[in-house]
């Protein structure tokens, strides 16, 4: 039997988990991957394998048809987001799948919470002067209520706000599951785009789906007040970035901590790496020792319930 695994931060940690496949004869197939495979790779790899650990890849209806056509048997999506997985072609080909829910919550509202105070005071600028032999002192700004329009309450959301909460900052969620039904203490909830008007800080924590793709646009950018910071710690496609680019050009948007994109990696002559006020990450908010051992344990014992391996 063999395992195709394609998520990153398993593969770089891949000898910690080899012996639960080794001891039950599994070989594993751990191709190179920087943040994702291409759909032709995976059509090449994946008909090979009896089941696979899922990164950011395009898992589409071609690469589920080919694993099945091949030997494919069952898929786990490490993480939580499932906006590249195909999940209706894959059951309609008979193919089990699942993903890995509610096991990077903290890590990643912990990485928000940095991009809220990094934006607030200025400090990864501040270190580039010192190393550039300059001695800065920006502004910056207090925490202490400010106004958060933290957009989605899942559990990364959940645990943001009581991040956000401690700093003593006001939290103005947006979620259809708290419009609809109990709505937490100590945080207003309210409908997209309601109120984005009073957001000194806009927080994306939600799943990318038709309704959010460009949730941040340039209509609902015109709407905040300027000066407004934006933090994206979800998913690249949630921002319209030519719309933010503007945004930022003109100082409506003081600053963007963005951990995702809309292509990944990067590219090289992006123009967001033009503006100084910026902090650019690299898809990276899960990445922990412990998270990725949580989740990279979860997937494993997954995939061996799906293909009948004890």
């Amino acid at each position: 039997m063999k395992v195709l695994v394609t998520c990153p931060p398993m593969l770089r940690n891949l000898d910690e988990f080899r012996p639960r496949f080794e001891r039950r004869a599994i070989e594993v197939e751990a191709p190179r991957v920087v943040q994702a495979l291409t759909e032709p790779d995976l059509m090449r790899l994946v008909p090979r394998c009896d089941g696979w650990i899922i990164g950011d890849d395009p898992a589409t209806q071609a690469v589920f048809a080919a694993g099945k056509a091949g030997r494919l048997k069952a898929a786990v999506k490490w993480g939580v987001g499932i906006d590249n997985v195909d999940l209706e072609a894959a059951r309609a080909l008979g193919i089990p799948i699942t993903n890995t829910p509610s096991l990077f919550g903290k890590e990643v509202a912990d990485l928000a919470m940095a991009y809220v105070a990094a934006l607030a005071r200025q400090f990864v600028a501040i270190d580039r002067g010192v190393r550039a032999g300059d001695w800065p002192k920006p502004s910056g700004i207090s925490l202490e209520g400010r106004t958060v329009a933290l957009v989605g309450y899942g559990d990364i959301g959940r645990n943001t706000a009581r991040r956000l909460l401690a700093a003593e900052m006001r939290v103005v969620a947006y979620d259809p599951v708290l419009v609809a039904g109990k709505r937490p203490p100590a945080i207003d909830v309210a409908v997209w785009p309601e109120r984005v008007e009073e957001a000194d800080f806009v927080v994306l924590t939600c799943a990318l789906t038709r309704e959010t793709r460009h949730i941040l646009n340039a209509t609902s950018l015109s709407r905040m007040r300027p000066g407004v910071r934006i933090v994206n710690v979800a998913r690249g496609a949630l921002i319209d970035e030519p719309a933010l680019l503007t945004a930022l050009e003109s100082g409506h948007v003081s600053g963007a901590a963005l951990d995702v994109f809309e292509e990944e990696p990067l590219a090289a002559d992006s123009p967001m790496r033009r503006f100084d006020q910026c902090v650019l990450g690299s898809h990276n908010g899960s990445n922990t020792v412990d998270a990725v051992r949580r989740a990279s344990e979860r997937a494993i014992e997954l995939l061996f319930g799906f293909l009948g391996v004890s």
